[in-house]
């Protein structure tokens, strides 16, 4: 059996996978927030009820919103900042007596589709998290792949590609919380496709909103997502003409658009290199589930 952690800053969930991927058992609990040993008593509990009801000992694999650092060996970039400066793999090894592995929730979503998901069958599978942050992830040969510095697939925090001058304008009046300004975050984020549609119109509305009003034919909410799809479209071109995956696998809650899988493909194209691009464009098969089964899956069959 191999368990599965997703560590949130809102809810800690736990999954317990067969053999073949079926689910064994599910639950979450409230993370203790601001609570570091809160933290690990609570992922305690949830693996012991998880073996408990079904009478099996797993292995332990947790998704974590930040990374472990090659150098000091612990958790940094992490927004539910109480994990950074943390030995957490080490810690939670001595609390549940057995080897931890730990990955980037992104290179969970990422794991999870490369096994068997969206990108079932593939050697190199590119998943990006588009919800109410933005992240990414890289999963080869259904491993995750964090690189040597830990951050393999941190591609909101790059420079959104071939700014034109309403993105420059953008970008400096919001800029991103890593201290930048100009982040991909800051565009294709659910908060920041909210943030552009206030920053032209001068209403606030959430995503979800504007989508619908496209839907029905607003003009202003329509435009708004047509410069969404072709941020999404440069960001995306970006990683092809740098890493060529096999497939692109889109999770969170903009993922949730149906018109971006039609739209997206021909957006894409014009900025490849050559400008020729068969990549699949996916939404994530087990949606919210993918990054806690990707957790477990950092155990790979053998």
């Amino acid at each position: 059996m191999r368990i599965g952690i997703d560590l949130g800053g809102t809810k800690t969930e736990v999954i317990a996978l067969g053999d073949h991927g079926e689910t064994l058992f599910r639950h979450r609990l409230p993370t203790p927030r601001d609570d570091y040993q809160g933290t690990l008593n609570t992922i305690a509990t949830l693996v012991n009820e998880a073996e408990k009801a079904t009478g099996m000992t797993g292995s332990v694999g947790v998704g974590i919103p930040g990374t472990l650092s090659q150098l000091s060996h612990h958790v940094k970039n992490a927004n539910s900042v109480w994990l950074n400066d943390q030995s957490l793999d080490n810690d939670l090894s001595a609390l549940l007596q057995r080897p931890v592995r730990l990955a980037n929730d992104a290179n969970c979503l990422a794991v999870s589709e490369a096994v068997d998901g969206a990108g079932a069958g593939l050697d190199v599978v590119f998943a990006i998290i588009i919800g109410t942050g933005c992240g990414a992830g890289i999963a080869l040969n259904g491993r995750a792949h964090a690189g040597r510095n830990g951050i393999a697939g941190e591609w909101g925090h790059n420079l959104l590609p071939w700014l034109n001058e309403q993105e420059r304008q953008f970008a400096q009046a919001v800029p991103c919380y890593c201290g930048q300004s100009g982040c991909i975050e800051t565009f294709i984020s659910g908060t920041g496709f909210a943030a552009d549609y206030r920053h032209v119109t001068s209403h606030a509305c959430n995503g979800e909103t504007i989508v619908s009003l496209a839907r029905q034919g607003d003009s202003a909410a329509e435009q708004a997502l047509q410069r969404y799809e072709q941020r999404l479209a440069k960001s995306i071109a970006h990683v092809i003409n740098l890493l060529d995956p096999d497939v692109v696998v889109l999770g969170g809650g903009m993922s949730n658009v149906p018109r971006f899988y039609q739209t997206l493909p021909a957006l894409i194209t014009p900025w490849i290199f050559g400008q020729e691009c068969t990549t699949p464009i996916r939404q994530a098969t087990h949606g919210d589930s993918s990054g806690v089964r990707g957790a477990a899956w950092l155990w790979p069959a053998a």
